[in-house]
């Protein structure tokens, strides 16, 4: 008996499948990339702390050891760094790849369960007990404009990285460069001057490397994925306050659990893109924030005191205050089943409120 021909669904059905399987060896291959690079990291971090105790001990003899082992030692040093750095970098990005890899899987999972019936094409019960189509379905899939959303959220990402990484360690690296050129030049001629600019080189290495630090925090903490959502939160809001100067409360309520890793990356995500408006456009002197663990979702609610706006008009297409980057944000959360409301009042008060499902 000759077997049918598959149809249309069949066969997507099958295309996703092929691509799902592609998926989870991608995160296979990436986590043993991950672990070989946090071994080559821990490696890295002892050679450091062997190089930086040669050169206190190059310090404290300064005048009595030869100038070849204090550029010796300097090299050793700036180079131990420049590695331990190129490599933390790189294990940021492999596992930032990771969780991108996890949350394509994740959407993956729910398109195919849709379209062989097991989610019902997503179909949830109102506030009145009817029933609602999702948005971003059309049909069992994925709507067109849902794949634009996606694809605008990724890119305004990482246009956002690329300019923070312009303006700050590539420009830090590239005066690195001149600095070291002019240590270079003046060793054999003037010694004293020479060790005048590293002593400078050194300062502006400190300053950048724990900027540098900040940045990766910013950009994926790691320690995101070791301890989980309100450890990191919590760090993020102590450095937030002592960066700023804004005041800044954090209430933590229900039981701290770990959450499935997109939703912590979107709820520390969202929070830091409130957060920074409030500091960079709406010039808030004081920011509260609550986060309530509830069973069935997690909800943060973050306050400010900085200057009103028009939340309808913020989140409009192509409107100019999303200069704010609220309609990205919140697309970006809807694209994880959450939700977003902004409240912004005449008496100088804002509140953003972001919920999202806790499993």
């Amino acid at each position: 008996m000759a077997q049918s021909a598959m149809t249309p669904k069949d066969e997507m059905l099958a295309e996703l499948s092929t691509e799902y399987e592609r998926i989870q060896n991608r995160l296979r291959e990436n986590q043993q990339l991950i672990e070989q690079s946090e071994l080559e990291v821990n490696r890295l971090r002892e050679r450091n702390v062997a190089v930086s105790s040669q050169l206190r001990r190059v310090e404290d003899n300064f005048d009595t050891i030869p100038r070849a082992d204090i550029k010796t030692a300097y090299s050793d040093a700036l180079d131990a760094k420049a590695r331990l750095l190129t490599m933390q970098g790189q294990l940021e990005k492999l596992k930032s790849n990771q969780e991108e890899l996890r949350y394509f899987q994740h959407l993956l999972d729910q398109l195919m369960g849709m379209m062989q019936g097991a989610t019902a094409e997503r179909l949830a019960p109102t506030a009145t007990g009817s029933i609602a189509k999702d948005p971003m379905v059309e049909g069992g899939h994925l709507s067109t404009s849902a794949v634009v959303r996606i694809v605008e959220a990724q890119e305004s990402e990482r246009q956002r990285l690329a300019r923070q990484i312009h303006d700050g360690p590539a420009q830090s690296l590239t005066n690195f460069i001149l600095q070291a050129e002019i240590c270079q030049r003046l060793f054999d001629r003037n010694p004293d001057r020479a060790a005048e600019e590293l002593e400078h080189l050194k300062g502006a290495a400190s300053s950048t490397f724990q900027k540098v630090r900040d940045f990766i925090f910013d950009l994926r903490p790691m320690m995101l994925d070791d301890l989980g959502l309100v450890p990191t939160i919590r760090r993020y809001v102590e450095a937030y306050q002592e960066k700023t100067g804004i005041n800044t409360q954090l209430n933590i309520l229900g039981d701290e659990r770990r959450l499935p890793g997109h939703i912590e990356v979107m709820m520390f995500r969202s929070i830091q893109e409130v957060m920074s408006n409030a500091r960079d456009n709406l010039n808030a002197k004081s920011v509260g924030i609550v986060l309530d663990m509830g069973p069935e979702s997690v909800k943060a609610t973050i306050e400010n005191d900085g200057k009103t706006f028009d939340p309808e008009q913020a989140l409009m297409e192509d409107h100019e205050e999303n200069v704010f980057g609220l309609r990205t944000l919140k697309e970006r959360i809807e694209l994880v089943g959450g939700s977003m409301e902004v409240i912004s009042s005449e008496e100088e008060f804002n509140r953003f409120i972001v919920t999202l499902p806790g499993e």
